[in-house]
């Protein structure tokens, strides 16, 4: 049974830093490509990040400059470096980890950028 486990949420003031981590459990191969994805409310899931098995990642342009990516394939393990936080940053951050056919999702963890 896979387990997508995230963490490292919280709150933070505006300006501050937060570093999320996604680990995925139980599975004996390495997910090609993780990421994460976020979720306001009253508005659909964005992405936020990705990156392959080779290190190559995308970020969406709202979070470019700010926000990096990074992961452990050894761990099947991805980072979630967020620095200079703005309030509509707050939302639900989700991992998510695919290797054709498998997608995989956490439960997400939430993230409140907030004075």
């Amino acid at each position: 049974q896979v387990q997508i486990v995230e963490s490292g949420g919280g709150l933070v003031q505006p300006g501050g830093s937060l570093r999320l981590s996604c680990a995925a459990s139980g599975s004996i191969f390495t997910y090609y490509l993780m990421g994460w994805y976020r979720q306001a409310p009253g508005k659909q899931r964005e992405l936020v990040a990705t990156v392959t098995i080779g290190g190559s990642p995308v970020y969406a342009d709202s979070v470019k400059g700010r926000f990096t990516i990074s992961r452990d394939n050894a761990k099947n393990t991805v980072y979630l470096q967020m620095n200079s936080l703005k309030p509509e940053d707050t939302a639900v951050y989700y991992c998510r980890a695919q290797r054709w056919p498998v997608d995989d999702w956490g439960q997400g963890t939430q993230v409140t950028v907030s004075s």
